[in-house]
């Protein structure tokens, strides 16, 4: 067999061989699983800054705004959430971590105590992704173009 026609019928499989192998090393930095932070981001320094008598605008200072409050009865509360996702294939996301932090104000809006909580401290629940419809009903498309006459 001439030496050309070898050549002819092997370079097609040495040039993917080569080809794979060059590309192997290379890595786009994308995984199938991301792990993401939502809400509050609880850092250490700040929770600490927090001290009882402090007024409650040195608190907005430190933290921020919070995400919820609680003003039932003489006390309120302000509570900083936090979670901790994460997002596997096709959009899937599993919680690995949820935090929050309540600040509790006295009458005079004086820092009382701060707590950390976790969901071991508490009872689990799901959030409701249901949507409320703003006309008092969910309508088609059919119904809102006949609606419109």
């Amino acid at each position: 067999m001439p030496l050309r026609t070898v050549f002819r019928r092997t370079f097609p499989i040495i040039a993917a061989l080569l080809l794979g192998a060059s590309l192997s090393g290379c890595n786009s930095g994308l995984s199938l699983s991301q792990s993401k932070a939502r809400g509050y981001e609880i850092s250490e320094d700040a929770v600490m800054q927090i001290r009882p008598g402090q007024s409650a605008a040195l608190v907005t200072a430190v933290l921020g705004s919070p995400q919820a409050t609680n003003n039932f009865g003489s006390e309120s509360a302000w509570y900083y959430i936090g979670e901790k996702v994460q997002q596997t294939a096709f959009g899937m996301e599993l919680s690995k971590e949820r935090t929050v932090l309540a600040v509790y104000f006295d009458k005079n809006n004086k820092v009382l105590d701060t707590e950390r909580l976790g969901v071991k401290d508490g009872k689990v629940f799901n959030i409701e992704s249901r949507r409320t419809p703003s006309y008092g009903q969910d309508r088609s498309f059919i119904e809102s173009i006949i609606s419109s006459f």
